[in-house]
């Protein structure tokens, strides 16, 4: 009698010491409650009004509410609050700098809409050309070397030529506003920003950038020159000539390229007007009048390069087995 009455204490004590311990996890609702919850969290409008049932109790407030909560036109924040916690947005970043969208080799975009205006190889300064064209950026001889001033008026033309001498120098050229180059050697950005910097690269302070090829279209023709001076107007905005960024204002309209009198010519623009541009390797530019003249002209020096290797094969002629040559 006494055993038995010291089992049952036992259990009771026990009974009471295990209900006393915290549980690891919530107890889970019935199947039927479960289901009503989760229909109400997702028939709730988006709005955040309450359905018929009226608003649902403190007890019952489910993820949604909390995310619905938050305004459509807010911005991400570095965390969003989510029933497992806060997670990582995945939505857009602004990238901290203008991301380049040049590779060397290519292909190279279009850069579509651009003001363009004319100028020329020994232009006199203006008030829109404040910096006389006598000599480039690269080439303090640049009219000397041309062979004299390459003029814009009609009447002074003979074709996309100069009337009165033969150019020593491409006469389909442009200018971009940007220099690689400074006193000190080459600019600081320059081997970050030019695409082909390292593959073009000559020794400290000499320009990867003078003679490269580019296209300007102008309605539905192509014209193709070379880059033989810096502007309209700066020599710094390497985030528009390499990068995502427009043409910074000036004098003229905003202009962002410079075309000599052969480009407009070919592509019937007037002196002032709106083209698209972009640079292009030189496998990729076809024949044309831009490939005929100039001492700076890849062309011609490619020409000439291949004019002596045929000469230099035409004396090599095979002497024939050695008995033939004994007979002669």
């Amino acid at each position: 009698m006494i055993r038995r009455r010291f089992y049952r204490s036992s259990a009771i004590i026990a009974t009471s010491l295990a209900a006393m311990v915290p549980k690891p996890y919530a107890k889970a609702a019935p199947k039927k409650e479960k289901n009503l919850s989760r229909s109400a969290a997702v028939s709730k409008p988006l709005s955040g009004a309450s359905g018929r049932n009226g608003p649902p109790k403190p007890s019952q407030a489910t993820a949604p509410t909390v995310i619905q909560q938050l305004p459509a036109t807010q911005p991400f924040t570095s965390l969003i609050p989510s029933p497992y916690g806060p997670i990582t947005p995945l939505g857009p970043t602004t990238p901290a700098l203008p991301v380049p969208v040049l590779k060397d080799g290519g292909p190279y975009p279009w850069r579509t809409n651009i003001v363009t205006t004319t100028f020329w190889v020994g232009e006199t300064a203006a008030k829109n050309n404040p910096v006389p064209n006598d000599k480039s950026s690269w080439d303090v001889n640049w009219a000397k070397n041309y062979g004299g001033t390459d003029s814009p008026e009609k009447a002074a033309r003979a074709g996309f030529l100069p009337a009165t001498f033969t150019p020593g120098q491409n006469p389909f050229y442009v200018a971009l506003p940007y220099n690689d180059i400074q006193a000190s050697g080459h600019k600081p950005e320059a081997a970050q920003v030019i695409p082909w910097f390292n593959r073009e690269y000559k020794g400290s302070g000499k320009t990867v950038l003078k003679g490269r090829w580019i296209a300007v279209r102008f309605k539905d023709r192509i014209a193709y020159a070379q880059w033989e001076d810096c502007g309209p107007f700066r020599t710094d905005h390497h985030a528009y000539v390499f990068g995502n960024e427009r043409p910074k204002p000036n004098l003229n309209k905003g202009a962002g390229l410079d075309v000599s009198p052969a480009v407009r010519d070919f592509l019937g623009m007037a002196s002032t007007d709106v083209t698209d541009w972009k640079f292009v390797e030189f496998e990729e530019v076809p024949r044309g009048p831009w490939s005929t003249h100039g001492e700076n002209n890849t062309f011609v020096l490619k020409d000439r390069i291949d004019t002596v290797r045929v000469a230099e094969a035409d004396k090599i002629k095979p002497m024939g087995p050695p008995e033939k040559v004994a007979a002669e």
